[in-house]
């Protein structure tokens, strides 16, 4: 029921009328907010261990410069003899089909570029394999990344 007051002039028997004081519905966002900032904590802490790359050990090189942009990279694990298995950016292929896999992603780069990542432990014969298999599947230029010696 709303609030009735009176318009103070009670004692003096003129009455103006009545004034109907009706009360606002707000919703209080404060713990919303609150509730929000926790969980964005929440993810900003928790995103950057979710991201998991692929583990290789880069060999060293004195003369090692950083890659820019957005790239292909293709990188041979230590477990290449025994699966056969490339990793194009995060994703695990057979290396026969890299070379399809491959023209694909070049259909729509105009800089076709890639980046070979091999393991320290990875036979020469085998990067020079995977190398073979870019160059016939039309990439121009093939970078061998390499990391720093002070890089982790």
């Amino acid at each position: 029921m709303p609030n009735v007051q009176s318009s103070g002039n009670a004692g003096t028997g003129r009455v103006r009328g009545r004034r109907v004081a009706s009360s606002l519905a707000e919703i209080n966002v404060v713990p919303l907010v609150d509730v929000m900032l926790v969980l964005l904590i929440i993810f900003m802490v928790t995103a950057p261990m979710i991201q998991r790359g692929v583990d290789v050990s880069l060999p060293v090189s004195r003369r090692a410069s950083a890659v820019e942009g957005e790239r292909v990279f293709v990188t041979v694990p230590a477990s290449y003899r025994q699966n056969r298995v490339v990793f194009l950016n995060e994703e695990q292929i057979r290396v026969d089909v890299l070379q399809e896999r491959i023209r694909q992603k070049m259909e729509s780069l105009t800089d076709k570029q890639v980046y070979l990542r091999g393991d320290g432990s990875v036979l020469y014969q085998d990067l020079m394999e995977v190398f073979d298999r870019l160059k016939d599947a039309g990439v121009e230029k093939v970078g061998l990344v390499a990391k720093a010696p002070g890089e982790i």
